[in-house]
């Protein structure tokens, strides 16, 4: 492996070059692409590589990218895609189509704020929108994170348990467009830890198939109840693909969350993403000061692992959830799934923090401020917004 300064989008690309190539034995790999800011230089990446057997289509729209990416998977081949914001919610009919079909494609989400009004920082409301999409979720706090959880995804999404899709989302700009030292895997390496694309419904010459027909509602019934015991068997077979990713590249990539420091915490606050990275620093501090504070940092959101959560959280009786992302009329939206998970502890006082909205800087002032104003909380209220200054 070689250490490179890069981008994320930098990081990201490579981490798809490599998975497709890897695919080179096999029925190869296919991208459908098309740019969107600040998605647009992973698509740049991926036009620019060589592949020894797969081809980067450059199509009109993101619609149209996601259906390239179906009809590679559907043709047994390796594939994968970007995208960010509204060009997500363009291509949300062939997202869905994709998971129900039960196609294991891998897409990057660069997460950008959903317009009108217009605006490209990181906001998770378009990766966020797809949470009821067959869809494995994933949100990466750092470049390493990115390129790791990427080659995660293709080994999870493709095992035969599974055949799911994977989206491994990372924020805009801050993520995308900065720069960090990355372990960038050798090609070897990835050849080892990734088995051939074997997608079992493939469409075959010799034993003809129609894909997409008619179906009854019992048919139907059946199908999204073997969606959801694929949902169940993944943290499983995610443990799996750690440890062997482990003994080949020689690190531990983060699996459903990242418990810190709290198995003595009175409060414990929730974050993904770059926040977490901050709350971190905030956290050591306070921590320093004889504070019994802990974190959790969410890595993987579909499946919502409540089990990994509830076990986390402990005997807190306090938890903050910072959410840059908001559900009209309701909250936070990884709020409301920590809710759900603590629905039987009445004994946690349990409080929402809307903050970071449209690309606003989560900085340890504001981080501290929040922390305040829980500990100071006797009871919940409703999820309170924290502007961040202009």
């Amino acid at each position: 492996m070689a250490k490179e300064l890069v981008t994320g989008n930098f990081a990201a690309g490579r981490a798809l070059a490599l998975a497709g190539e890897a695919n080179r034995n096999a029925r190869g790999c296919c991208a459908g692409a098309y740019p969107i800011t600040p998605q647009t230089e992973i698509i740049e990446y991926l036009c620019a590589n060589k592949f020894s057997k797969g081809r980067v289509i450059a199509v009109e729209s993101e619609h149209s990218a996601m259906g390239v990416c179906i009809g590679a998977a559907l043709g047994g081949g390796r594939s994968f895609t970007a995208s960010s914001a509204n060009g997500l919610a363009y291509m949300v009919e062939n997202v869905l189509a994709a998971g129900y079909y039960r196609l294991p494609i891998v897409m990057i989400a660069v997460n950008r704020t959903l317009g009108p009004p217009w605006n490209i920082w990181v906001d998770q409301g378009d990766s966020l929108m797809l949470r009821d999409a067959p869809w494995l979720q994933f949100y990466c706090d750092s470049h390493q994170d990115l390129v790791d959880t990427i080659l995660l995804s293709f080994r999870v999404a493709e095992d035969a348990q599974i055949m799911l899709p994977a989206m491994v989302a990372m924020d805009g700009f801050v993520t995308s467009h900065t720069q960090m030292v990355v372990d960038l895997p050798e090609q070897d390496q990835v050849d080892a830890y990734l088995p051939e694309c074997n997608v079992p419904h493939r469409l075959r010459h010799d034993h003809p198939t129609t894909v997409g027909g008619l179906t009854w509602p019992r048919e139907t019934e059946h199908h999204r109840i073997e969606i959801q015991q694929a949902m169940e068997r993944v943290p499983e077979v995610l443990d799996v693909a750690i440890a062997e990713f482990e003994e080949i590249f020689g690190r531990k990539p983060a699996g459903t969350l990242v418990a810190d420091q709290t198995k003595d915490a009175d409060t414990v606050i929730v974050a993904c993403n770059t926040m977490a990275r901050t709350l971190k620093n905030v956290i050591t501090e306070r921590r320093s000061k004889g504070e019994r504070i802990g974190m959790i940092r969410a890595k993987m959101f579909r499946p919502f692992p409540r089990g990994d959560f509830a076990a986390a959280i402990g005997s807190a009786k306090r938890v903050g959830v910072l959410d840059r992302n908001h559900s009209p009329g309701s909250g936070g939206i990884f709020w409301q799934e920590i809710a759900t998970t603590l629905r039987g502890r009445s004994d946690i006082l349990l409080k929402d923090y809307l903050v970071g909205l449209g690309g606003g800087d989560v900085t340890p002032t504001v981080i501290n401020e929040i922390i305040d104003d829980l500990v100071a909380r006797k009871e919940a209220s409703d999820p309170v917004w924290k502007e961040v200054a202009a």
